[in-house]
């Protein structure tokens, strides 16, 4: 079955070495015909320059944003041409650049999306996290499934697993509007967005191991939680405006 990985990167020059030699040594995800999409959004170091470096057998390919525009144009980006020509039994696996995901869970991942979830999600299990952050990110995870009325213990991680056809559904639908958040709220978007669709959403537990990033997060709490508050906002403004 085909594979297509899309991974946003910002600033990455330093972590993506290791996150290519954690997907070289598992082969076996990669069929033919895959293909592992590195979206450089607007890296000011030499995120790209890694990427066009590469001279093994992984199917790596670079994807240059010219300015930083933020996750969501760096995920359209990357579906658009994840999507192009790709065939409806594919999928499209999600990750971050900074190798904080346990990449051992995606068998398990992709054993879900075999045997009948459309959406697989990281539901972290979160180590060597500040209790600082860990309660923010709880907080808001809260905050966000009430609003959106979303089921999910873990609405923001980028480490996913998508049927081709559910993103395809979900871009006929809503067209770009399917992600129009620009920072990593767009993640909670898209689920919420495929979800309101019929979208069959599981989760897998992965653990996510802040230790093993090079430099610091590159989302910011705050303002996510901003963008969380602005959607679920723009959400309750839709129904009242269809109530009778």
């Amino acid at each position: 079955m085909k594979i297509s990985i899309v991974i946003p990167a910002f600033n990455e020059e330093a972590n993506l070495p290791r996150l290519i030699a954690d997907l070289e040594a598992r082969p076996e995800l990669f069929p033919a015909g895959s293909r592992v999409l590195i979206v450089d959004d607007g890296s000011d170091d030499g995120t790209a320059d890694v990427v066009e470096a590469y001279a093994g057998d992984l199917p790596l390919e670079v994807i240059r944003l010219q300015t930083n525009q933020g996750p969501g144009a760096a995920f359209r980006a990357g579906f658009a041409a994840a999507l192009e020509a790709c065939p409806d039994k594919a999928r499209v696996i999600t990750m971050e650049a900074d190798t904080t995901s346990d990449l051992d869970a995606l068998p398990a991942m992709l054993e879900r999306a075999a045997t009948g979830a459309e959406l697989v999600l990281a539901s972290w299990v979160m180590l060597n996290v500040s209790r600082f952050r860990r309660l923010l990110s709880e907080g808001a995870g809260y905050f966000v499934r009430r609003g959106l009325g979303l089921e999910a213990t873990t609405v923001s991680s980028f480490f996913r697993v998508y049927h081709a056809t559910v993103l395809k559904h979900g871009f006929r639908h809503y067209g770009d509007e399917l992600i129009s958040e620009p920072g990593f709220a767009c993640k909670a978007e898209i689920l919420a967005k495929l979800s309101a669709l019929g979208a069959h959403v599981e989760e897998v537990p992965v653990a996510l191991d802040s230790s093993r990033r090079i430099g610091k997060s590159k989302m910011p709490i705050f303002r996510t939680i901003l963008a969380y508050r602005r959607m679920v906002a723009r959400q309750r403004a839709t129904r009242n405006a269809f109530a009778p």
